[in-house]
């Protein structure tokens, strides 16, 4: 399945979360920390963290480790 992610298609496995399919993409990174601008992706995997929140379909906020992706889902950093 293709997941978009800053307008750059990429693969997805079905059962695959979007924080796994960004990092076996390469993409390591997708919001920054508001005071020092420090990169974030994921941290804990499991969703204790805030690390890897990032923008689903035009709704900012989600956790990339729990949120399952899907054929035609658009993301975008935070």
């Amino acid at each position: 399945m293709i997941i978009t992610f800053d307008g750059t298609p990429l693969t997805a496995r079905p059962g695959q979360s979007v924080g796994a399919a960004l990092t076996e993409a390469g993409v390591r990174s997708w919001r920054t920390t508001r005071h020092e601008g420090a990169p974030r992706g994921l941290f804990c995997g499991i969703g204790v963290c805030h690390d890897c929140l990032i923008t689903v379909d035009g709704e900012p906020g989600h956790r990339a480790c729990l949120v399952l992706a899907r054929d035609g889902m658009e993301l975008s950093s935070e």
